[in-house]
């Protein structure tokens, strides 16, 4: 049985770790410490496969983490998107780390990010303590559920700076229980002047590109702005100095991986508006089909042979999280399905070629 720590203990915590930083720290953090040169283009956030029992697929999960390998996409993220931080428990998000952490082992190219964040500091330090057990290269953490300032922002992330020292992303959205504030850029600002491994933001709140600029024109300390939005804004974005994309659409690790390259090189600009169209019409889907982000990309990560359903677990009435679990099939038209393959073979160019390789190397 997993104990968690009382809020006191929790603060008592970060205090000491704040007392004991060296100066040399210190003094890094103030002018600025170089980003992680793995932390920059798409990480993609893993949608999470259930069996036909409405039960967690782990095995289907290790298989998405040798996809993303096998695009060679650089980054991958879980457990972050709505569905699996609210409508997972603790053992099965506990567990899942657990799988990905021992399937990245053997990778080649994905770097894996853990996203660790709770309803309080207490439970987000839960999962802090247990993904530094599994030494990812990175976290990611959204506000506490129960934030209500800015302050309670500062202290619940600089109590998992008392865990970590990994690059951390800050996402600037909460999830669906979150009622408080926006952190603001001089929030993120002031925490990557204070601890070297932060400054790393998924930049998705109110005013994005403003923001996003502001981030941007702190580098350093700020070390990496990511573009988010289901990257319906990327390529603008990249164009302003964001330097990589977090969001759920890994069923395309393989495109997006292509894009960045091509922003990268700068070598074939017809190319890059091309690639990143098809990507645009691809997911516009979004806006006909039925589900919600996830959707009709189930139906695609059972037809490139990773998922074995379409199984999902759903929120309740207008976003409630449900106190046990509701599972649904995707349920699809001919007509559907027909639309779906026809926009999705238009992203052959700049796809990968084969058939995807869905176990390590190791």
């Amino acid at each position: 049985m997993l104990r968690v720590t009382t809020a006191a203990a929790s603060g008592a915590l970060a205090t000491t770790f704040l007392q004991k930083r060296s100066l040399g720290a210190s003094l890094l953090a103030e002018t600025g410490a170089a980003a992680d040169p793995r932390i920059q283009g798409p990480f993609l956030i893993l949608s999470t496969p259930f069996t036909a029992s409405g039960a967690v697929d782990y095995d289907a999960l290790a298989r998405q983490a040798c996809y993303m390998d096998w695009c060679g996409c650089p980054g991958m993220i879980w457990p972050q998107s709505g569905d699996s931080v609210d409508l997972l428990t603790m053992d099965e998000k506990l567990q899942g780390m657990e799988v990905l952490a021992e399937t990245a082992r053997n990778l080649r190219t994905t770097a894996l990010c853990l996203g660790v964040q709770g309803k309080d500091t207490d439970e987000m330090l839960v999962y802090a303590r247990h993904a530094e057990k599994l030494a990812p290269p990175a976290f990611i953490s959204r506000p506490p559920d129960s934030g209500k300032t800015q302050d309670d922002m500062r202290e619940y992330w600089r109590a998992l700076a008392s865990v970590t020292k990994r690059p951390v992303f800050h996402q600037t959205t909460g999830g669906t229980a979150y009622k408080g504030p926006v952190p603001s850029p001089q929030l993120l600002i002031e925490l990557a002047k204070e601890f070297p491994n932060y400054g790393y933001v998924k930049e998705e709140a109110g005013s994005v590109i403003a923001r996003m600029r502001e981030l941007v024109a702190a580098k350093p300390p700020i070390r990496r702005v990511f573009g988010a939005r289901g990257g319906y804004g990327w390529l603008y974005e990249l164009r302003l100095g964001a330097e990589g994309l977090i969001t759920e659409r890994a069923i395309y690790a393989d495109v997006l991986t292509r894009i960045w390259e091509l922003h990268k090189s700068g070598s074939d600009p017809a190319a890059l508006r091309d690639a990143y169209s098809k990507f645009l019409l691809m997911i516009n889907l979004s806006r006909t089909h039925p589900g919600d982000l996830r959707g009709y990309q189930l139906y695609l990560w059972k037809k490139r042979g990773v998922f074995e359903t379409t199984v999902s677990r759903q929120y309740g009435p207008r976003g409630t999280i449900p106190e046990s679990p509701i599972f649904s099939e995707l349920q699809l038209t001919e007509d559907e399905i027909a639309e779906i393959d026809y926009r999705f073979e238009a992203l052959k160019p700049y796809q990968k070629p084969g058939s995807p390789k869905l176990t390590p190397d190791g």
